[in-house]
């Protein structure tokens, strides 16, 4: 039985490639004059995108149309497809086309066009990312009945385009004399990878404090990724990894790597909470997992569709949950189920709910067991199972921290690509929640992070991505202010589930806007997101000696030392790497803040900006104050 043929010329597309595409079809059957055939550039109409064409027979440039028998042109009518973005292309058949004929639909230039006019007027723009095997539709109905076969399918492989950066994947924190591997990824200008680049390209490798016997030469592999293993550093201190394409003398560096004598931590970059621009996280949710620990280079990621089923159906979570634990993998990549979930404004708010193991249910807003927080926190135990606020400024879904559970809720959100919700705009929020019109969201002041902290709830502080779902859905399209997707680091005695999730509760992490700022921050030796009270160190009532670190991907233009909300030094390094100290001499019992059911307690934290605008901030560290009386017991914890 003869069948039917489907090729494109070209039969390859480098990313984000402008040119004319043609898709040719042998049919196997006679089609009658009137038939008609519908072709589905299967786009979801995102910049990254295959790019729509235009279907208008005047366009001279992008366009779509058909040739039938290399002669008689068709032009495209669209039809409308229900729950898809974009369009499937129709063509009705003028004349009949006789079996082992072949028809070709062509996006590019018009055919109006001269030969000369062709070459220089605009053709169709592939899409931005590299993909094996894309493909393309096409459905055929023979008699023009509207009886549709089942489609046909062209396939393309889409590469990368022309090296455009080189990108190298570091620990942050490593221990001096230890062995550690490096990545190094060639891109083009959209990170796919490519080892499009003149045969004769050498890569030169070196670093700070550069021992005399390395100085490498490396070649672009065809994988466009290579691993150099056995790295070390053999004195303590910061390091950049530099490299430096020969061909075009360009230099490129890595993230800060700090080298310690013996740290026993290590510091993890992750996202709990967002999504790829580049992958659907629910829809192809293998490759969204498989993009994060790849490209990204993220060492944890945590899913956060919506509860809402319409959002997330019960087998679109079966898929999440299965992927989730298939990619879990100690020292390589951590993972977490994870959903947001949205309660009553103010009471409740937007939170962002975290299991720590594997195959849980999704607890929906709309089903009675699980439709107040208090039901959820009733049925759940902190050792495996948090509730992190987010969007906590977003009006409409705020939260304002009156009914705060320090059990549950031991992290908020300070930042994700929507805005930062620690304070308000009129407060120098460097990224304020900025209404974009219809469809967007406005700031409420009574999410704010900073005001919450004053009324002594303890939380630490972490960062979201960016997010087009659920509440976000309109925001893209009503003009909404948007910022980069944030990074969360996590200070965690090894990379394994039940450290790293152990880690959050003891709210040994911080934010930042997405550079991966090295911060280190402790008060009298006590770390980021510890509680310590006089009673247990009687000096600190009179002397709170501050020590940090910052290492910045830019020159770091300002380290702000926040105490109850407000800046009480700064300091302006202007360099990449900065270790600092300070001394708050403040009689403790003149800044303190008194707390109904607690006793009274001051909160520091810090907030690092780098001269590209990118910001870091520390989770806090608390101070009771303990009236020193004879007999009393000492209280506070670590």
């Amino acid at each position: 039985m003869r069948r039917s043929i489907c090729f494109c010329e070209p039969s390859l597309a480098l990313a984000g490639q402008e040119g004319t595409w043609k898709f040719i079809y042998t049919t196997s059957q006679t089609l009658e004059k009137g038939a008609c055939l519908k072709f589905d550039l299967l786009s979801k109409g995102r910049e990254i995108d295959w790019e729509l064409p235009t279907h208008d027979p005047k366009s001279k440039s992008n366009l779509i149309y058909s040739v039938i028998n290399e002669k008689t042109i068709v032009y495209a009518k669209p039809v409308e497809v229900p729950h898809q973005y974009a369009p499937q292309y129709a063509f009705t058949l003028p004349e009949k086309i006789k079996a082992g004929s072949t028809f070709t639909i062509i996006l590019g230039p018009s055919p109006k066009l001269t030969a000369k006019q062709q070459k220089t007027a605009k053709g169709s723009t592939s899409q931005n990312l590299t993909q094996r095997r894309r493909h393309f539709l096409i459905y055929v109905d023979p008699k023009g009945t509207g009886d549709f076969q089942d489609p046909e399918i062209f396939t393309m492989d889409v590469r990368g385009n022309e090296l455009h950066y080189i990108r190298i994947i570091t620990p942050s924190f490593v221990t001096r004399n230890k062995r550690f591997d490096i990545v190094i990824r060639f891109e083009d200008i959209f990170g796919n990878l490519t080892n499009n680049a003149p045969e004769d390209t050498l890569v030169e490798l070196s670093y700070e404090q550069l021992r005399e016997n390395l100085n490498w030469k490396l070649f672009i592999p065809e994988t466009g990724f290579v691993t150099l293993p056995n790295f070390y550093f053999n004195e303590v201190g910061t390091y950049r990894i530099q490299l430096k394409n020969l061909k075009t003398n360009h230099i490129y560096y890595s993230s800060p790597i700090k080298s310690f004598v013996g740290e026993e931590k290590t510091l993890l970059w992750g996202m709990l909470h967002g999504e790829s621009e580049r992958m659907d996280s629910l829809d192809n949710v293998e490759n969204c997992l498989r993009h994060m620990r790849d490209e990204q280079a993220l060492n944890f990621f945590a899913s956060s569709s919506f509860d809402a089923i319409e959002e997330t159906p019960d087998e679109g979570w079966k898929a999440i949950s299965q992927n989730i634990a298939e990619f879990n993998e100690s020292d390589r990549f951590t993972t977490y189920l994870g959903f947001q979930w949205v309660g009553e404004p103010q009471k409740e708010g937007m939170r962002q709910f975290l299991y720590l193991k594997d195959q849980k249910s999704i607890l929906r807003y709309k089903d009675s067991k699980s439709n107040s927080l208090k039901k959820v926190y009733k049925g759940a135990s902190p050792k495996d199972f948090l509730s992190i606020p987010s969007f906590t400024m977003g009006k409409g879904c705020e939260f304002d921290f009156n009914d705060f559970n320090p059990e549950f809720e031991r992290l908020v959100e300070i930042y994700n690509a929507w805005g930062s919700s620690e304070c308000c705009a009129k407060e120098k929020n460097k990224f304020p929640i900025k209404w974009g019109g219809k469809g967007g969201m406005k700031e409420s002041p009574k999410g704010s992070v900073i005001a919450a902290l004053k009324r002594n709830c303890r939380f630490g502080f972490v960062a979201g991505g960016l997010d087009d779902r659920g509440v976000y859905t309109d925001f893209f399209e009503s003009g909404q202010e948007q910022y980069t997707p944030g990074l969360t680091a996590i200070l965690s005695d090894e990379q394994s589930r039940e450290s790293v999730f152990q880690a959050l509760y003891n709210r040994s992490c911080y934010a930042t806007s997405g550079a991966r700022i090295l911060l280190g921050f402790n008060i009298s030796g006590y770390r980021m997101g510890s509680e310590i009270s006089t009673g247990e160190k009687p000096g600190l009532a009179i002397n709170r000696h501050i020590h940090g670190f910052v290492a910045g991907t830019n020159p770091i233009e300002k380290i702000e030392i926040v105490r109850n909300g407000d800046v009480i030094h700064t300091l302006t390094p202007n360099e990449k790497n900065y270790d600092f100290t300070y001394d708050d001499l403040v009689d403790l019992r003149e800044i303190i803040l008194k707390s109904k059911e607690a006793p009274p307690f001051v909160f520091y934290y810090i907030r690092v900006i780098q001269s590209d605008g990118h910001v870091a901030w520390s989770s806090p560290i608390w101070i009771d104050y303990i009236e020193k009386e004879k007999g009393a017991k000492k209280s506070g914890k670590k």
